[in-house]
């Protein structure tokens, strides 16, 4: 009987000494360590890779935001604030503050088949809008000129960046609305475009968000 007790308080002693090391290891030593790897060689990507304005953070690179007219009585949507670079359709991004904060609700795709009838139409509406939208005086838009990534979201529906194409078919209209020559607004187009990662991954992309940073202090100066 006391051999037997012996034993089991020499097991609950051994389990008790695991339990302290591989609770010091797993929920001290090794959380401590990936942090102050992160923040020593990858700060930027530790801290949410945060874009700042005027030394205030303004939102991520990582995670889109829209830019719209305050909300009207009668709408369920708010109509975009086209003196900004619009973001693609998105199902996921809530409303903000221009280049100040932003909302996020429900993240997420339609789910819809590219065959479904309701999908199609949006599409078309989209089409058409983007056309409507980014056709002025001396500019006209035509429908071939309208890239996939304008009409259609993104699976997370966050997506921060657009393509180089569409921003393009997007600088009459800003140059427009803020009073700006078009060469100035391609420019910063231009100087916004990032191209494909080690130079075979992804597409090139313009982040909106920096963009429209950009373009605000364009618009100051």
């Amino acid at each position: 009987m006391n051999t037997s007790v012996g034993n089991t308080a020499r097991l609950l002693g051994a389990g008790l000494r695991a339990l302290l090391v591989l609770t010091l290891v797993c929920g001290v030593i090794y959380p401590l360590a990936v942090m102050g790897i992160g923040q020593g060689l990858f700060n930027h990507q530790a801290n949410g890779s945060e874009i700042t304005s005027n030394g205030k953070v303004v939102g991520s690179e990582l995670i889109g935001q829209r830019y719209d007219l305050p909300l009207k009585k009668g709408e369920e949507t708010p109509a975009p604030d086209l003196k900004w670079f619009q973001p693609r359709p998105s199902n996921g991004l809530g409303t903000n503050t221009v280049n100040t904060q932003y909302k996020l609700i429900l993240s997420g795709a339609t789910n819809r088949a590219g065959d479904n009838e309701e999908l199609i139409q949006w599409v078309k509406d989209a089409k058409a809008a983007v056309i409507k939208d980014n056709s002025v005086d001396g500019y006209r838009v035509k429908p071939s000129d309208v890239p996939p990534d304008a009409v259609t979201s993104s699976g997370s529906g966050l997506d921060p960046a657009i393509s180089p194409e569409y921003a393009d078919i997007q600088v009459h209209r800003v140059a427009e609305l803020n009073n700006l020559d078009a060469a100035q607004v391609q420019k910063l187009v231009n100087d916004h475009t990032d191209g494909r990662i080690l130079g075979f991954i992804g597409e090139p992309r313009v982040n909106v968000l920096e963009l429209n940073i950009a373009l605000k202090a364009l618009e100051k100066g």
